[in-house]
Order: structure tokens, then sequence, then C-alpha cells
């Protein structure tokens, strides 16, 4: 690594605009995020008080909400690990600017994912069920598993090219930071520049980076297996694995470019974060948005084909039922408009840079209200359908559950900016590296 000295732009701008000078707007936005966490709170707290009764949740659709948030938070935890491991295994230069935020997305939104399983579990102690009482023949199990195993995997795949950076702010912060310093010289555990222990580093960087991928594409599998190992309707899938994880990557590649782009205006990180950075990352997300129409044209185009009756029944609702609005949004604002614009975005080179970010945005915020909504509507319709012949079962979310939603949303962004205040958001060492090379 590279020493870099008092007055260096990179090491100005990483230190004193991320991590130590703080404006108003961060502080009015952190504050709006910590009211309706709160709030959230609240809200969760009446529901442990009176249990799940206060939800519209029932013994029919008792996976509503909270499952869908689940599903949705572990995709977009496919942001960090397994995009960056992808990235750096295959020696994509472009990357080094953009993984550590991508990293953060994935140790996040496990956190509220794993959260969202015990919201949905009403009283906490029976977590420990299944810890205690698990039966390893039960998917519910698997995921416990699989989902432990991949946090800490996150955890170390995040905390290891973090090392250099935490060594390097230890030895040159002003004394004023003794705090930050104090933490800084534990978490880099002795390391020191030089050639041996960035070698010894770098080499279980990559050993981690092999590591992470099958790791991260068993979790989004064993995800879609508490659905798809079932024999309801809409869930008796073989597809649901590999569909899983590439909306999983599809999400989280959204998620991804939206919080590139927030960090990039707030931080005024233009100068790392280029146009080519989102150019080459909207390519990327192009090539996922069209594998997962290729999925998603699979998956309704064989049940509706076969015209059994049951899953006509379910696509006739979601086609042209009470679900018709939310499908249909699906389709056309969160894959096929998304499309367009991205197509628009690579080609049109006389875009401003400006313009190209509005549009990547707009497109990124589409593709996730419509990905939010397709997890939804695997979830909801399939345990609405009737089993017995008792007709539709009647389910929308009530203001309990809304608003542990917004709770949970805005705990993310929140955690997300203290995040961006502990550590560069951008792996200072890592960028160095690459202009040298160059």
């Amino acid at each position: 690594m590279a020493t870099v000295d008092a007055g260096d732009l990179l090491g100005r701008d990483i230190v004193e605009n991320s991590m130590l000078k703080t404006s108003w707007k961060w502080y009015a936005t952190f504050l709006s995020m910590l009211g309706l966490f709160v709030i959230g709170i609240y809200n969760y707290y009446l529901q442990l008080k009176f249990g799940l009764g206060v939800t519209n949740l029932d013994n029919k659709v008792f996976w509503g909400l909270y499952i869908t948030n689940f599903v949705f938070f572990i995709g977009i935890s496919h942001a960090g690990t397994l995009i960056s491991a992808i990235l750096r295994v295959t020696g994509a230069q472009w990357r080094t600017p953009i993984t550590r935020l991508a990293e953060e997305i994935t140790v996040l939104a496990l956190i509220f994912g794993a959260a969202s399983v015990f919201i949905d579990m009403g009283h906490l102690d029976r977590v420990m069920n299944i810890v205690t009482s698990g039966n390893i023949d039960s998917p519910l199990v698997w995921d416990a598993i699989s989902i432990s195993f991949y946090f800490m995997g996150s955890i170390l795949f995040f905390y290891l090219p973090l090392i250099p950076d935490l060594a390097y702010y230890r030895d040159n912060l002003p004394k004023r930071y003794w705090f930050r310093r104090f933490w800084y010289k534990i978490l880099a555990m002795g390391y020191k520049d030089d050639e041996e222990q960035l070698h010894i580093l770098e080499k279980n960087i990559t050993k981690m980076s092999f590591l992470i991928i099958p790791i991260a594409v068993s979790v989004h599998t064993v995800v879609s297996f508490i659905m798809s190992m079932t024999w309801r309707v809409g869930w008796n899938s073989t597809l649901f694995g590999p569909y899983f994880v590439v909306g999983a990557i599809f999400s989280g590649l959204a998620t991804l470019m939206m919080a590139l782009i927030l960090f990039t205006y707030g931080y005024k990180l233009d100068y790392y974060i280029t146009r080519e950075h989102f150019v080459s990352l909207s390519k990327l997300l192009l090539t996922f948005t069209i594998f997962y129409v290729y999925f998603t044209l699979a998956e309704y185009l064989t049940g509706g084909y076969k015209s059994e009756v049951h899953e006509t029944e379910l696509l006739h609702a979601l086609f042209y039922g009470q679900y018709a609005a939310m499908f249909w949004y699906f389709i056309f604002g969160g894959m096929i408009f998304p499309i367009i614009i991205l197509v628009f975005v690579i080609y049109d080179k006389k875009l401003s840079d400006r313009m190209v970010k509005v549009l990547i945005f707009i497109a990124s915020a589409m593709i996730n209200v419509g990905m939010w909504l397709k997890r939804y509507l695997i979830t909801v319709p399939t345990l609405a359908r009737p089993v017995f012949h008792e007709g539709w079962n009647d389910y929308f979310p009530n203001k309990v559950e809304w608003w542990i939603l917004v709770g949970q949303f805005a705990g993310f962004i929140m955690l997300f900016m203290l995040l961006s205040k502990m550590f560069p958001i951008i792996s200072v060492w890592e960028v160095e590296m690459e202009e040298e090379m160059h």
C-alpha cells in the first residue's frame, strides 16, 4: 500500500468528506430515518405485547409482508459478496471504488433479512426452537444454517479488505480523533505497510472470493426451497432455485447502483466513481434484467400452457384479478421500462454525466419496487388461493405491518449512513494500487 501524505487528494476526500465532515443534510436525513425507525420499533412492541393478532396475518395467509421483506433483503444482500467476489475473481479493475459499498449492503441486508424472520415468528423465544428442536428435514432449518454461514462469511469478506485502510487511519488521523484511532488500532490487528503482509492479505481475500460465491448461491437457492419444496400451486417448481439467485443478483445490482449514486452525490466522489463505472454496472444490470425476463417468461409460460385448473386460477388472479396492478407493474415497471432506460444510458454518448446518473437511479428504483412486488406476489397469492373451495382469502397488510416495514428500511438506511462515518466507503489502498499500475 502506498503511503498517502496529509495533502493527498484521495486521502483528504475519503477521510474528511465521508468520515470526518458531517453536513446538516446528513443530520437531517439521519434524524428522519431514526424517527421512522422508532415508530417501527413501537409497532413491533405492540405486536410483541398483543401477539400477531394485531396484524392481518391469519392461519391461511400466515406469510405476508414480513416474509416478503425477508426474501427481498436476502436478495439485495447479493449486491456485496456475490457481485464483489465475481468481479474480484474475474479481475475487473473498474470494481475497486465500488466493492466496499457493495459489501456493506450485504452485511446490513442480512441483518434486516434475519430480523424479518424474527418479526414473523411473533414471540422471540421461538427463535431458540430452531436451535433446540429444529428438524433437519425442514427447509426452514436449512435456511437458518445457510444464512448463518453466509453472514459469518460476509462479515469476514467485508473485514479483510478493510484492514489496510484501518491501519492507515490508525497512523495518520490527527490526535483529536483519539477514540477512532483507538478502535482502528484494535481492528487493524497490528497490520503494517509491508509487502509480506500485503501478499498474505491479498491471498486470503482471493480465497474468500472463491468461497463466498457458492455460499451466496446456495443461500438464495435454499430460500427458494422453503417454498418450492411444498405442493402448493405457484410454488411447486424446479425453476425457483436459479430464478431466485438471478433475481437476487438483479435486485442487488439495482440497490448498489442507487447507493453509489446517492453517496457519490452526497460526498462528491465523482473523481473516483466515474461515468465509466456507472456504464459498466449498467451493462451488468442490463444483462441480469434480460436473464430475469427469461426466467419470468419460463415460470408463467409453463404453468399457463399446461392450464392445470388450480394453476389457471392463480394466473387469472395475477393477470386480471386483485393482484393485476402489482403484477403488471412488475412486468413493465420492474423489467421492460428499465431495459429501455439502460439501453439508452449505455449507447447514447451525448447524455450528460448528471443525466446518466438520474436515469440509472430511476431505472434502479423501478427495478427494486418491482422486485419487492414480485416477492409479495410469490408469497401472498399462493397462500390466499382456496385449498378446500372456501373462496379466496382476503389479505392486505395493516398499519402495524406497514410501519414495521418502514422502520426496517429506515433502520437499513440509518445504519448504512453510520457505517459511512465509521469506515471509508471506498477501498483507498486498492484504488492507490490500481493508480500505481497505470
